[in-house]
């Protein structure tokens, strides 16, 4: 890593039975399973020989779960960062694609375009807004250095879609981040710039998980 410049590590969530069942989550949902913790550890296996100068992680119970345990190997203490949240998706938390289509067939056509399609909660833009001025203030406070972020795969998106010049939050031309997955930007002349996105090396050969 180059003299003044710093690295941002972002790492999805561990997996929990409302990803495994294809439930939105948003702003609820359930802590890590098990497949979700050793995913986890298998991540904090990874980390724990870099020097993590920092670690923020998402207020919501399955990041801040996930980032206990990757503390528990790299020497740092979470700090919660309520602006690394997923998307709020509004009446659709906790229901499945087929409830939604059920339930809200003209909302979930509008999420397949791109838009929200829930009522309540907020829109993609707003979490690509949120996410990206709570990122530029954690760059801001660590000018140099490498800090680990926990958060969700909406956010990881933004943060692709801010590093690569993409307008606002066009989730439907970045695939989605797994979970545990590592994405790394840097800072480069005050703008961020994509090194690695959905790194999820550290989980093949661990049974169960990849």
């Amino acid at each position: 890593m180059m003299v003044g410049m710093t690295q941002l590590l972002v790492a999805r969530h561990g997996e929990t039975d409302w990803n495994r069942e294809g439930r939105w989550q948003g702003h609820g949902g359930p802590g890590l399973n098990e497949t979700g913790r050793r995913q986890a550890e298998a991540l904090a296996g990874r980390l724990s020989g870099l020097q993590i100068d920092a670690l923020y992680t998402s207020d919501l119970a399955r990041a801040v779960e996930t980032a206990d345990i990757l503390a528990a190997r790299i020497g740092r203490t979470p700090v919660l960062e309520p602006g690394l949240r997923e998307v709020d998706n509004g009446d659709w938390r906790g229901l499945t694609r087929a409830e939604v289509r059920e339930r809200n067939p003209a909302g979930y056509r509008r999420w397949l375009n791109g838009e929200p399609g829930w009522n309540g909660g907020e829109s993609y833009e707003g979490m690509h807004l949120r996410v990206i001025e709570t990122v530029q203030v954690l760059l801001e406070a660590h000018r140099r250095g490498r800090i680990l972020v926990v958060s969700h795969g909406g956010a990881v998106r933004a943060v692709v879609a801010h590093a690569t010049g993409l307008p606002g939050h066009d989730r439907r031309h970045i695939d989605g981040a797994g979970n545990c997955s590592l994405t790394t930007v840097t800072t480069a002349r005050g703008s961020l710039r994509l090194v690695g996105f959905n790194d999820v090396g550290h989980l093949i050969g661990v049974a169960g998980l990849c």
